[in-house]
């Protein structure tokens, strides 16, 4: 029998270690939601809320959005042993999702936001404590393999780039949402080389025309486009578009009365990137971003309204 060459062995060995559909990289978040607000608080003046939610929040939205979905999703995650981190742990466990990358520290690791939610926005306080110096993130991927990475936020620097490397060793797609402070924007030099360094971007209107500088969107995807191979822009009400050289699409959002719009960006993502593996028209792959994030907007935070298959596959039939 003869021997296989070294580059096959490689990708055999990668492929069996693809245990899962997706790795997510990014921290969780405890949500706390404020909804039913006659009016937005200011100083001075009580504010009460007609509704109200505590619920797992960042990257934690995603996740479940994808795994209520069916795909294999790995999560790299740090946690500590305070009551918030504890908090979203059982959630976790009761939610079924895989815990093998959670990464335990024996200090308080709180990543908290307070949200003042309206239908058709929300506002935010929010206070995170120090990560750590090596985040999970890094750590599983050194050890993991899966068709495809998704970066849970807008990531650039030393980390990232080591990240990146591993990534691309492993033939791995890279996938990174546009989730970002308010004064990243495309005149630095590593954000360029992040966003221009993934396969797919989604990010949300108002995130394109702060990156760019632009107020008109289609400037704004103009500019992006000629960064990344494929770009996704999240419009709201106003639907959402896959830009893919000079290809532009745009399929309009699903109609919902809206409870709560916190994490519906999130399950967006989840939607979109579940159809795009299994190489669905992008088409296809935007109106299913737009089922799930839509119907996720009926409940509290992002995982308050489940969304399975079954659900976006009778809808988007239904539709026909």
């Amino acid at each position: 029998m003869g021997y296989a060459p070294c580059s096959l062995v490689s990708t055999l060995q990668i492929r069996l270690a693809a245990m899962y559909d997706v790795l997510v990289v990014g921290d969780y978040c405890l949500d706390f939601i404020f909804a039913g607000l006659p009016a937005f608080p200011r100083l001075g003046v009580e504010v009460v809320a007609s509704a109200f939610a505590m619920t797992p929040g960042g990257a934690y939205n995603a996740v479940a959005a994808m795994h209520r979905l069916g795909l294999r999703v790995g999560w790299a995650a740090d946690f500590g042993g305070d009551d918030f981190s504890r908090f979203i742990l059982e959630q976790a466990r009761a939610e079924g999702l895989d815990p093998a990358l959670f990464v335990h520290h024996e200090r308080p690791l709180r990543l908290i936001t307070v949200a003042a939610s309206y239908p058709e926005d929300r506002a935010f306080l929010a206070y995170y404590d120090p990560g750590p110096a090596v985040p999970a993130a890094l750590k599983s991927l050194a050890q993991v393999a899966a068709r495809a990475v998704y970066v849970a936020g807008l990531f650039c620097g030393p980390l990232f780039d080591a990240g990146r490397l591993l990534v691309r060793a492993k033939g791995m797609k890279l996938l990174m949402d546009g989730n970002s402070h308010e004064d990243i924007c495309l005149a630095d030099a590593a954000v360029r080389r992040a966003i221009g360094s993934v396969d797919l971007f989604l990010c949300n209107a108002r995130e394109a025309r702060r990156l760019t500088a632009e107020e008109d969107l289609d400037r704004a995807m103009e500019v992006l486009v000629g960064l990344v191979p494929l770009l996704v822009v999240k419009d709201g009400a106003g639907g959402a578009y896959a830009c893919r050289g000079g290809q532009v699409l745009h399929e309009p959002a699903l109609a919902v009365t809206p409870r709560d719009t916190t994490g519906a960006g999130d399950c967006f993502n989840a939607g979109f990137i579940a159809a795009w593996l299994e190489g669905r028209p992008l088409e296809e792959c935007l109106q299913w971003g737009n089922v799930v994030g839509g119907l996720s907007t009926e409940g509290m935070g992002g995982t308050g309204r489940p969304v399975s298959r079954t659900e976006v596959e009778e809808r988007l039939k239904g539709s026909e």
